[in-house]
């Protein structure tokens, strides 16, 4: 399929793991693409890879306001106005599950990551959409933040709830401009971060048992993720908005 042809699309966080997964699929589907990612040794080796190859990849720190406008002021000298914006950026940066032992400084880091950076991202990129009347925002929420979490914090769940509210407020504010937001809320997916929090925090009986209560028995890949998002990015998405998709292998369900 080539559903983003002629769309330009911005994902943060995407030199590696589930961004690259998503940024891949976009791109591979037509689109092209921008990436902000902190790491220069990520984005030095995503940048050999053959499915990003003609992205346009910058570095910078999504937690400081001044180093996001930037990088956004770096894509517009590129003359790359985004159509899509996939908010990915985020986690729970290993800070404690139990909320008594997370502190104040626990709580900023990972709302300013998950929440503000989005904030400021969208802030940047929206007027541009707003022009065009026309715009995909695709949130990254998690099932954390739906149904709360066996091994991240209540910051990360609580940043993930408002990561989802704030989604749905867009949607209503931003979809007579031609915009519609929606948000993608994965399980456990399948990233060497991933699994080394799950084996950090649950003993292997642990996790077989998180595992036997997904309906599909299996954790979630990469790929599943970015297909979502490539749909909600697409045309065939256009009557949607406001919406929050689980992509969760049924562990989690609401009627």
């Amino acid at each position: 399929m080539r559903r983003m042809m002629g769309r330009t699309a911005l994902v943060t966080g995407a030199a590696d793991g589930l961004g690259a997964a998503i940024a891949a699929r976009l791109a591979s589907e037509g689109a092209r693409i921008g990436i902000i990612d902190r790491s220069e040794e990520a984005i030095e080796k995503a940048r050999q890879s053959e499915s990003l190859a003609s992205a346009v990849f910058i570095a910078g720190d999504l937690t400081d306001g001044d180093d996001i406008a930037r990088m956004m002021a770096d894509f517009a000298a590129r003359d790359m106005v985004f159509d899509i914006l996939v908010n990915n950026a985020g986690g729970s940066l290993h800070t404690p599950r139990a909320f008594l032992e997370e502190t104040d400084e626990d709580w900023d880091r990972v709302m300013t990551l998950n929440v503000t950076a989005a904030v400021r991202i969208s802030r940047h990129v929206l007027p541009g959409m707003i022009s065009a009347g026309f715009g995909r925002v695709i949130n990254l929420g998690s099932k954390a933040g739906r149904y709360g979490s066996l091994f991240t914090g209540a910051n990360y769940v609580a940043a993930k709830g408002a990561i989802q509210s704030m989604t749905l407020q867009m949607a209503q504010e931003f979809g007579p401009k031609g915009i519609t937001c929606n948000a993608v809320c994965p399980g456990a997916i399948s990233t060497p971060r991933v699994e080394r929090l799950l084996n950090e925090r649950m003993t292997p009986e642990e996790r077989q048992r998180a595992l036997e209560g997904v309906p599909v028995r299996r954790h979630g890949r990469v790929e599943d993720v970015a297909a979502a998002v490539a749909f909600f990015a697409s045309d065939e998405a256009g009557f949607i908005t406001g919406q929050l998709l689980d992509v969760n292998g049924g562990q989690g369900m609401a009627s």
